[in-house]
């Protein structure tokens, strides 16, 4: 007879688990626990909860219900073992150990339970202090626009209390003598609070529109028209687009910007970056085996258009018995004749094959096993065929490529401002060569007959660089669509076999030294080689973007940049990146961000007169208010090391279907008539870049300031508020010295909000002056010299 099971059901432990805490002990042990109590009081002992390791038999189960520990409701096996999470004080967990029952973990302490407490107490209290003091609501913008489907009322809003998920906000308008309510969505980025808003389609265009708070804020806006009233284009007497009529590869873009500067030698040349690509080219590659531990990567040393796709390799069994392992080759044939058992069976490993290969081929390949596998598994026979796997015609070279821009204006030497156009970071992002190739045409063949473009030309210093990454984008055009990065392995061996191909390479607007990865900033990878927004394994590590590096440098007249991607329909400006704390890199300083606003209304219009494309107010404004954190990006390069306006394009705006009422997408490569209206649309967007720069090139009027209140007697606290005659940053001293360029600027008072306000309790001398985008001083004023400068003082009884 077997003896009895020493083990207990399952049913019966849970059962047993379960009742734990609910049952009561027995009343001897409940007296003798009051007896000792009364001979000597304990202190109270803290709680831990723990993980228990309790042995599966019934004398632990009892004893642990005899205790009463205070079990939770989780229960595991493990090695025949129950592991049991409990809330017990260090004599209990004495106790249990005399039974066999262990502490296995320490989850949480109660020093962390009370500090968790304590925060979240804080946290409360935090809320009741935002919730309770007297809430102000403002509204940031409120606008409608019509496009070319439909028009839509759009309301951003910002409460003092809109970081509480308490604060609901509620808009209420008129609208074909009806009321409509709508409320608000809370935008948050990186646990930031930036601002609630709305869009909607209206039938009728309201004149204001009241927010109400769920605490008792109000405020009423009068809405107003985005992008102002401007109509779609009307035809000049004379004046030539719609030049581009089908995707192009950077081939063909090159030839066709060339062609150009041949054309118009007088007004343009080509610039030749001196930083080649790595080419549109790779080493042949073959992966023979189709089990992990058997397989063999073999890539061979050359390229694969200079001889490696000529590569073949065949791994045969020997036809004798406990045969050697060896290698033979002939010209770029290599044979392997694998090693045999006493029986005749090929036994050699891939690890040995990938070692003999080395050893004895090494002239033509390298070998590894796949992806860091042991290789201990046998090799069948195989054949292959090396290939670099590229499709591109024989007309798109191997070779490292020239990067190339077009630079165009009647006076190319470095006299007039400078603006710079670039596309096709990256390389799935088709659309954006033709906004700049279109522009490029536009600018030369209406110059003779148009005055408009005669003064652009002639007073600017226009460079175009339509593809910013040519092995990328003829990647993307012949090899894999949606190719984002240059073609650059930087890989490990472990992740370089051809079944990785598509993901190798380095994102060129991550590969840049402000507010990079390198540096701690979010939005791009150092470590992973496959990443999509992999940066590089350095800052400026690829030739690409050392391109753009050296081009400004070269060039200090550029004042103005446009990044041109695709898709989405946003307009962005710096900063692009900020800290895992969401700290950006430094705002603008209110005067600047005042310029980015004025300029991109501008910019904005002429888009818009193509067709009626708006560019939504939700997705205008710095980088991470309207996207998100984008590390080592070309803008902030611009902005912060070379002192460039710089703003992004995000070409292929949401297209709005009236009759299912959704937006819809339009992607990287959109059928080609959308495509080119994108591109349309968007020469006009350069275009009105490039407006901006000549408005700047022509600008000597100096900026006047004020403040309000004018300085004098106060009987209390002041709060000091400036206003500019144009978009200008304001210099300022509180402490009697004359205010220069190192002096404090006045900054913005909060994200997607107008300029600071200045607060004195005390008698203070507020010292100032203004300076515009075209370095324009207010009063002549030399900073830090003369006695120019605006000043006036608070005095405060």
């Amino acid at each position: 007879m077997l003896g009895r099971k020493k083990w207990i059901s399952s049913a019966l432990v849970l059962s047993t688990i379960a009742g734990l805490t609910l049952s009561t002990l027995e009343p001897g042990f409940h007296s003798e626990r009051a007896e000792a109590s009364a001979l000597k009081i304990q202190p109270l002992e803290s709680v831990s909860l723990v993980q228990l390791s309790v042995p599966n038999n019934q004398k632990a189960l009892d004893k642990l219900s005899e205790l009463g520990i205070d079990l939770t409701h989780r229960v595991h096996y493990e090695n025949g073992m129950l592991e049991v999470d409990a809330v017990v004080t260090p004599s209990e967990m004495a106790m249990l150990k005399l039974y066999g029952i262990t502490v296995k973990d320490t989850l949480i302490t109660e020093r962390q339970l009370n500090q968790r407490a304590a925060e979240r107490r804080t946290a409360i209290q935090q809320e009741k202090q935002l919730t309770s003091a007297e809430e102000t609501v403002t509204f940031l913008r409120a606008n409608h626009f019509t496009n070319q489907s439909d028009t839509f009322l759009y309301v951003e809003a910002k409460s003092t209390s809109g970081a509480t998920s308490s604060t609901i906000l509620t808009a209420k308008w008129t609208e074909n003598g009806a009321e409509k309510t709508a409320t608000l969505q809370k935008i948050e980025d990186a646990g930031e609070y930036l601002y609630h808003s709305f869009m909607l389609p209206v039938t009728e265009i309201p004149s204001e529109v009241t927010i109400e708070s769920s605490l008792g804020g109000t405020s009423t806006s009068k809405v107003t028209e985005w992008l102002g009233a401007d109509k779609p284009d009307k035809p000049k007497k004379h004046y030539v687009k719609n030049f581009v009529d089908h995707y192009m590869d950077p081939t063909e873009i090159n030839a066709r910007i060339e062609n150009l500067v041949k054309e118009y030698p007088e007004l343009a040349e080509i610039v030749e970056m001196p930083n080649k690509t790595n080419g549109y080219r790779r080493q042949a590659q073959a992966t023979i085996g189709t089990m992990q531990n058997a397989a063999v990567v073999v890539t061979s040393k050359a390229w694969g258009h200079e001889g490696g796709n000529a590569i073949s390799l065949e791994l045969k069994k020997a036809g004798a018995a406990d045969a050697p392992l060896s290698v033979g080759t002939s010209g770029s044939k290599i044979i392997v004749t694998l090693a045999t058992d006493p029986d005749g069976n090929a036994r050699s490993t891939a690890k040995e094959v990938v070692d003999v290969l080395n050893a004895e081929a090494s002239n033509l390949v390298t070998a590894t096993t796949y992806r860091n596998n042991a290789g201990n598994g046998i090799v069948e026979p195989a054949t292959a065929n090396l290939s670099d796997n590229l499709k591109a015609p024989a007309s798109v070279s191997r070779e490292p490529a020239a990067v190339k821009a077009i630079r165009i204006g009647k006076h190319r030497d470095g006299s007039k401002p400078g603006v710079l156009g670039y596309s096709q970071e990256h390389a799935r992002e088709w659309v954006t060569p033709l906004v700049s190739v279109e522009t490029a045409e536009r600018l030369l063949r209406n110059y003779a007959h148009d005055k408009d473009t005669r003064k652009l030309v002639d007073n600017l210093d226009i460079f175009i660089i339509p593809s910013m990454n040519p092995d990328g984008a003829h990647y993307s055009f012949y090899d894999f669509n949606s190719q984002r990065k240059n073609m650059t392995n930087h890989c490990s061996p472990a992740q370089s076999d051809n079944g990785y191909r598509n993901s190798w390479g380095v994102d060129l607007n991550r590969n840049h030294n402000v507010g990079s990865a390198f540096d701690g900033y979010v939005g791009a990878s150092t470590t992973n080689c496959l990443s999509g927004t992999y940066a590089g394994p350095s800052e400026h590590s690829e030739p690409e973007s050392r391109n753009l590096v050296w081009l400004a440098n070269q060039n200090p007249n550029i004042k103005f940049a446009m990044n041109i991607h695709s898709y989405g329909g946003y307009f962005m400006w710096s900063p692009g990146a900020y800290t895992p704390e969401r700290e950006t890199l430094p705002r603008p300083s209110a005067g600047e961000e005042a310029y980015y606003w004025q300029a991109s209304d501008h910019i904005l219009k002429e888009i818009k007169k193509h067709r009626g494309t708006v560019i939504l107010p939700s997705r205008t404004g710095p980088i991470p208010d309207v996207l998100y954190s984008a590390a080592g990006n070309s803008a902030d390069f611009l902005w912060y090391e070379k002192g460039i306006y710089a703003w992004n394009f995000e070409v292929g705006a949401d297209l709005w279907n009236k009759e299912t009422q959704r937006w819809e997408l339009v992607g990287f490569q959109p059928p080609f008539e959308e495509g080119h209206e994108e591109a349309m649309e968007f020469s006009n967007g350069l275009l009105g870049l490039i407006d901006v720069a000549y408005e700047y090139s022509r600008d000597n009027k100096a900026p006047k300031s004020s403040i309000t209140p004018n300085g004098g007697k106060h009987d209390d606290i002041v709060e000091v508020s400036f206003s500019t005659s144009e978009p200008a940053t304001i210099y300022y001293t509180l402490d009697g010295s004359r205010p220069t360029y190192e002096s404090q600027k006045l900054q913005l008072s909060g994200t997607r909000e107008g300029a600071e306000t200045l607060t004195f309790n005390k008698t203070t001398t507020l010292n100032w002056f203004s300076v515009d985008a075209s370095r324009n001083v207010e009063n002549k004023y030399e900073p830090g010299k003369n006695k120019k400068y605006n000043s006036k003082t608070f005095i405060i009884k």
